[in-house]
């Protein structure tokens, strides 16, 4: 079986002209390649937020261990997961980073029903290069766009990513966006931007807290407030054409006590709804 765990890279290379657009204006862009199904014996295919993939990557051995059945897994923007799946990609459950892609399946019926929850809360912080030596307090009107000087900021693409649009919702509720967007770097997944500050390719970026703690290369400089942007929740739901016999109990298992501690020793918090 071709195994989604280590091509997951491809996916954003692939698919990357999807991130440059609004929810919207996907209607009219060509179907893309699905993702093959998984073979006899498998677990079910999980589609999920690149966020995810230090946390989720240990829940699926976790659960190898448990059930003897791998998970394969394809990590991507939301954003690109989202349109794989409505151009009928054979994925079994999808995770996203926010509630508007699930949303957008949701109306497209595209999800089974009453199999939605919220599982996941994180947050959103500024982080630099790990022998940087900045030290910026996250306020209204902070002169990040000074800090960076001649340098960028790296986030993922914020008209459809996720962690790019709650990006952009802080830089404006803060009162810097016009001040920081000529100096962003736009990657297709913020694990992508995640890698732009770790190789020094960036002075700053925008991640979440749990990407800061799974990548040693990197350090965080601030936490942006709460209050400066929209909640960060990770809903997740099995697929309307998910046939796979184990889709619901991989989600509940997302739920055990094993799983909840590994997203909690990522830096996730867990949800109750």
């Amino acid at each position: 079986m071709l195994d989604w765990t280590r091509r997951q890279g491809l996916v954003p290379l692939v698919f990357a002209f999807f991130a440059l657009v609004a929810p919207g204006a996907f209607a009219e862009q060509p179907a893309g390649t699905p993702a093959p199904a998984a073979t006899a014996g498998d677990g079910p295919v999980v589609f999920a937020a690149a966020s995810m993939k230090t946390a989720l990557d240990a829940v699926a051995a976790a659960w190898k261990t448990q059930n003897g059945k791998s998970i394969p897994i394809s990590y991507a923007s939301s954003a690109v997961l989202a349109k794989q799946i409505e151009q009928g990609a054979p994925a079994d459950i999808f995770i996203s980073a926010d509630l508007v892609w699930m949303d957008y399946l949701d109306k497209a019926k595209l999800l089974k029903p009453s199999t939605r929850l919220n599982l996941l809360g994180n947050t959103l912080v500024l982080i630099e290069p790990a022998d940087g030596h900045e030290t910026i307090k996250i306020a209204p009107n902070f002169d990040l766009a000074g800090a960076v000087g001649d340098g960028k900021i790296a986030v993922c693409t914020i008209a459809s990513c996720p962690g790019g649009i709650y990006a952009k919702a802080a830089f404006e509720k803060l009162g810097i966006w016009s001040a920081v967007e000529p100096k962003l770097a736009q990657a297709d997944n913020i694990r992508n931007a995640l890698n732009l500050v770790a190789r020094g390719e960036a002075k700053f970026g925008v991640v979440y807290g749990t990407d800061a703690k799974a990548e040693p290369k990197v350090k965080v400089v601030d936490t942006f407030p709460e209050s400066s942007h929209g909640p960060i929740v990770y809903p997740a739901a099995v697929l309307a054409e998910s046939k796979n016999p184990d889709a619901a109990a991989f989600l509940a298992y997302m739920r055990s006590q094993a799983a909840t501690k590994i997203f909690l020793d990522q830096g996730f918090t867990i949800l109750d709804k």
